[in-house]
């Protein structure tokens, strides 16, 4: 079982380097991340033996990668929003040009 699965991770492997090398345009990302997503899954599932753990471990691993999406989610809504604000004129000017201009 660990040289199918570590076959698989070389597949997948080979699928990232090929992937690199062509342009998807918009979804170069969601193809790369999809692609280490389930490489990390493997690892985690059976090289990490959760596969075969009990309901607690699972429970625990479960309950952690729920606060790390909680956390993605609430950083990525903060980089999101900072595009909404809207500033008074000038105040996007540096220092030196309006140095420059003495």
């Amino acid at each position: 079982m660990y040289y199918g699965i570590f076959a698989a991770l070389m597949v997948f492997t080979g699928l990232t380097i090929g992937v690199a090398f062509i342009n998807l345009g918009a979804l170069n990302f969601p193809v790369a991340i999809s692609i280490a997503i389930i490489k990390a899954t493997l690892v985690i599932l059976f090289f990490m033996h959760v596969w075969y753990s009990s309901q607690l471990t699972k429970l625990i691993i479960g309950t952690g990668l729920f606060f790390l999406m909680v956390l993605f989610v609430l950083t990525m809504s903060d980089y999101i929003s900072r595009g909404w604000s809207t500033y008074p004129a000038g105040a996007g000017q540096s220092t030196r040009q309006s140095e420059s201009a003495r």
